[in-house]
């Protein structure tokens, strides 16, 4: 007995499915309101532009005479206002430096492991390495010299 069962399909009988009509439907209807979403905020956005611009010019407009009338004060004063904010962050800046390569240089005194003195402990001995190789040159060069010289005045 052989299985006949035979399984709809739009597609064979009105040439397209009916979800896919649907779906085009749907997405042209998606497309629009997208487009109207997009005018309208880039409509609100340019008035809300043209706005700030009219304010800004407005603005400028009264407060250029201000500005020139006391020109002789307002300049200098923001001059120095400058100059003290810019020193009291500077000084502010290097006490917290200080604080912090003052606390790094305490815990690496007392025994603690800083960030970073796995590399200053291999640069310290680097450096003792040098110094001591540098050392035994000199001393074999000065000893091979000195070896000469006491050689020839001796005999």
């Amino acid at each position: 007995m052989t299985d006949t069962h035979q399984t709809f399909n739009p597609q064979q009988q009105f040439g397209r499915p009916h979800h896919q009509q649907h779906h085009q439907t749907s997405s042209r209807a998606h497309q629009a309101l997208k487009a109207v979403t997009a005018s309208i905020a880039g409509g609100s956005l340019l008035v809300l532009s043209g706005l700030t611009l009219a304010g800004t010019v407005i603005a400028l407009t009264v407060t250029t005479p201000l500005l020139v009338i006391f020109s002789p004060v307002i300049l200098p004063a923001v001059i120095t206002v400058f100059l003290l904010a810019t020193g009291f962050l500077t000084s502010g800046g290097f006490g917290v430096a200080a604080v912090t390569v003052l606390s790094w240089i305490y815990k690496y005194v007392t025994g603690g492991h800083p960030p970073g003195a796995e590399s200053l402990d291999q640069a310290r001995d680097k450096l003792g390495y040098k110094a001591r190789e540098m050392k035994g040159r000199a001393e074999q060069a000065t000893g091979m010299g000195h070896h000469q010289t006491t050689g020839g005045i001796g005999h």
